[in-house]
């Protein structure tokens, strides 16, 4: 009998010990295959150095860190590195505000904005559009202006030159707004950024268009309503609480000892390599501090917030924010009009299980209850409350021009993503 026992145990061990061993080579298996894929990115040029954070089922079960800060190789990305998010910062940012401030009643989604941002009363084509409607790219808004245009004047000897009333190479009281080390912007400025975006025109026609200039609006709004300054708010209210430290705007002054890795050589307003102070230029003209764009994170920064949603809002014993605002941000709007936007959330294209893989998007095997967004430096991030994924892709595609379009040709930050579904075996 004793004998019988031994085997059956001995078999049961050896049986248990394999499966490990298969689960084990199983997730290396796709851990070789993410890296080989962007290592192959990188050998192409699509980007120099990239941080990948995946998380399943709340355990971070890959961390790593690609390439180098640049294409001369001379310094290594480490997961510790911080990273310009560009347009990633609208979720981060002044979303999760706007989604407290809805949750207590403060804001209403479905009243005029104008309400709120009272000089939209005075702009026929403005005054009636809703907060819905704005967050999720239905309202007709012009997509981008380039606020820059207002700050240089061309010169056909010598290009484009700063016009100094509103750009200083030395701070004073009146050009307290930081933009680089050398460029100081007029206090005022961005008062006449507001008054350009009160008189954009907004289409007549309503259908799904970016566009990101009420996110240019959103922290001023926020500041009015709490009564906060806007920075300090968000650090407050979820950086801090949630443990996320690298998470923030200005990254120089807040963390003078960590590295950042730079972006684009600027050829036309700050005249060398950025690193450290926001890419953008709308964003650079607030001083750094905007809701477009201005958040710089390593991946593991970025995690905690997304960690938050997933969890339905609550972390720690501490409520962020409830699971019905959670998924009523981030459920379809207007899918009737073919927009595949939640509210500030990017989500996937309208049928996109059925598509072929080159036409899907952001991955075939995405849930249709799964959200994220892109950055134009070269981030992603993505959150699938169905099968309990995240998903943060960090890279600075645009070292060192905006026009490598490698992320884009190469797909990566795509093919990744379904990389790791398969690999899960999602």
């Amino acid at each position: 009998m004793k004998s019988l026992e031994i085997t059956f145990y001995k078999t049961f061990f050896l049986a248990l010990l394999a499966t490990i061993f298969t689960i084990e080579v199983s997730v290396a298996q796709w851990q070789t295959k993410v890296d080989s894929l962007v290592q192959d990115a990188i050998a192409q040029k699509a980007f120099p150095g990239a941080q990948v954070l995946v998380a399943h089922k709340g355990e971070i079960v890959l961390e790593r860190a690609y390439g180098f800060h640049t294409y001369d190789s001379l310094v290594p990305v480490q997961n510790t590195d911080l990273y310009d998010l560009a347009s990633v910062t609208k979720i981060l940012g002044p979303l999760p505000a706007i989604m407290s401030l809805v949750e207590q009643g403060v804001l209403d989604l479905d009243v005029p904005f104008s309400t709120y941002w009272t000089p939209w009363k005075k702009y026929r084509d403005k005054k009636d559009l809703t907060l819905r409607e704005t967050l999720a790219h239905q309202a007709g808004l012009t997509p981008y202006i380039v606020f820059l245009n207002e700050v240089l004047r061309s010169n056909k000897h010598r290009g484009p030159q700063l016009k100094k009333r509103f750009v200083r190479e030395r701070p004073s009281k009146r050009f307290s707004l930081q933009s680089y080390e050398n460029r100081y912007i007029h206090r005022n400025f961005p008062r006449k950024m507001f008054r350009k975006i009160n008189r954009s025109k907004v289409s007549q026609e309503k259908t799904y268009s970016y566009s990101g200039l009420a996110f240019l609006i959103f922290p001023s709004l926020i500041e009015q309503l709490t009564g906060e300054d806007y920075s300090s708010y968000m650090r407050s209210h979820f950086y801090d609480p949630l443990g996320a430290d690298n998470l923030g705007y200005l990254p120089t002054q807040r963390l003078p000892g960590k590295r950042v890795v730079p972006t684009e050589r600027d050829s036309l307003f700050r005249k060398t390599l950025t690193k450290g102070y926001v890419h953008d230029e709308n964003a650079s003209l607030f001083g750094g501090i905007s809701g477009n764009a201005g958040l710089f994170s390593n991946a593991s920064g970025v995690y905690k917030m997304l960690q938050m949603w997933l969890q339905g809002g609550s972390v720690g014993g501490r409520k962020y924010l409830s699971p019905e605002t959670i998924a009523a941000f981030t459920a379809l709007q207007y899918p009737e009009n073919n927009n595949r936007r939640g509210l500030g959330f990017d989500k996937p294209l309208l049928g996109n299980d059925s598509l072929p893989a080159s036409k899907s998007y952001p991955a075939p095997s995405v849930s249709p209850e799964s959200y994220g967004h892109s950055g134009f430096t070269g981030t992603f991030v993505w959150v699938d409350p169905t099968h309990e994924l995240i998903y943060i892709f960090l890279s600075n595609r645009v070292y060192p021009s905006r026009a490598q379009r490698g992320i884009y040709t190469t797909n990566i930050r795509e093919t990744v993503q379904e990389a790791i579904y398969k690999g899960l075996g999602i």
